[in-house]
């Protein structure tokens, strides 16, 4: 792998640096939906683009979990960011959680947003060849855009999110992605980690479900949080940005300043029903 700068821009100047990294579908415009209403006094967020996406397009590489979490350490150094968190969407969770095996003394706190477990994400032959063939068929990336939102979302912006996708990712990165963060298994190598992660789920999202992650990223992480977005499916950024952005930025803040964090530093958070909306592990064999 080589040595390589992820572009990114920056916002806000707060002691807190936080990165926001991608998934699957766009580049760092996939949180063009929150930047509005970011806490930019708090926190500094650097939003990046992975290899093969946004102005990482024509950058070359093995376009793995493994490779991005190394290139984030990298731009982490060129910031002069000692520790630091990181927001993950979907395949930018796995490179979150990957940072827990690369450089775990580095990140502060972990927060997914329907996010692909280190175990990978297996799927049937025929959602497999669904997936795969995405790469260079724009109908197969509408229809799991659409069925992982519900099937509730209007057809237009189905049809941005696709436009999207085309115009900011290079379609072998993009095929090559998948055997990474679906196909690898390293969920061994973090286990146990006491680097406080956050799990945010969308309700109407069948493949990253609360019932998947507390079989996985609950039962891993001693520090774990869940929570569920009633009214979000896979891309919360998109649809439920407000509440997005006030169950995770909460979360970073329970982070002292000197960025250390005990059992007693996690706290729930209110579930739209009133009851605490924030499971926690407890350890033990999945529910």
């Amino acid at each position: 792998m080589t040595s390589f700068t992820l572009p990114h821009e920056l916002h806000g100047d707060g002691a807190h640096k936080v990165f926001a990294v991608h998934g699957w579908f766009a580049d760092r415009s996939a949180y063009a939906g929150v930047l509005p209403d970011l806490d930019r006094t708090e926190f500094t967020y650097a939003l990046v683009d992975l290899r093969g996406y946004g102005d990482a397009k024509g950058a070359v590489g093995a376009y793995t979990t493994t490779e991005a979490a190394l290139d984030l350490v990298e731009l982490a150094d060129r910031l002069g960011w000692e520790r630091f968190s990181v927001v993950g969407h979907s395949m930018g969770g796995a490179v979150g959680q990957r940072l827990l095996a690369v450089a775990p003394h580095r990140l502060r706190r972990l927060a997914g947003v329907s996010p692909v477990p280190a175990s990978g994400l297996a799927l049937p032959p025929e959602q497999w060849e669904m997936f795969a063939d995405a790469a260079h068929t724009p109908a197969n990336r509408r229809a799991i855009i659409d069925i992982t939102t519900g099937g509730r979302r209007p057809a237009a912006w189905l049809d941005r999110v696709v436009a999207r996708s085309l115009a900011v990712s290079d379609q072998k990165a993009f095929r090559a992605w998948l055997d990474s963060w679906a196909g690898e298994d390293f969920h061994t190598q973090v286990e146990g980690s006491l680097v406080p992660a956050l799990a945010v789920t969308g309700a109407l999202d069948p493949a990253l479900s609360a019932d998947l992650l507390r079989r996985t990223w609950m039962t891993w992480f001693p520090l774990a949080e869940l929570h569920e977005l009633p009214s979000a499916g896979h891309y919360a950024m998109d649809e439920t940005p407000l509440e997005l952005i006030r169950v995770v930025e909460d979360f970073l803040r329970t982070d002292g300043t000197d960025g250390m964090s005990g059992a007693d530093g996690v706290d729930g958070m209110s579930g739209a029903d009133g009851t605490d909306g924030s499971d926690r592990a407890a350890g033990g064999e999945p529910a």
